[in-house]
């Protein structure tokens, strides 16, 4: 059974940086996608970003210039540099992985940048 853990998260005053990790366990196989997605109080989860296998990137236009994802194929583990954080980058960050056709999901973990 394919898992996925998170973590990284935590409290961060404004501008400040965070690097957030998640890393499959009990799969035979590569991801083809490795994507972060966040969902903030009283709002849908929406796509932060997300890496395919071959490195192509995409970044919503909220993050672009500040946040950097990268993976670790051997290590099925993606990360998520968040640097210049924002309040509106206060969230619940999951990351999802996607492969034939199959959504996996990690548990979530907390991102707050508030002073």
């Amino acid at each position: 059974q394919v898992q996925l853990v998170e973590s990284g998260g935590g409290l961060v005053q404004p501008g400040g940086s965070l690097r957030l990790s998640c890393a499959a366990s009990g799969s035979s196989f590569n991801f083809y996608i490795m994507g972060w997605y966040r969902q903030a109080p009283g709002k849908q989860r929406e796509s932060v970003t997300y890496i395919t296998s071959s490195g192509i990137t995409n970044y919503a236009d909220s993050v672009k210039g500040r946040f950097a994802i990268s993976r670790d194929n051997a290590k099925k583990t993606v990360y998520l540099q968040m640097n210049s954080l924002k309040p509106e980058d206060t969230a619940v960050y999951y990351c999802n992985f996607r492969t034939m056709g199959v959504n996996y999901w990690g548990q979530g973990t907390q991102v707050t940048a508030s002073s």
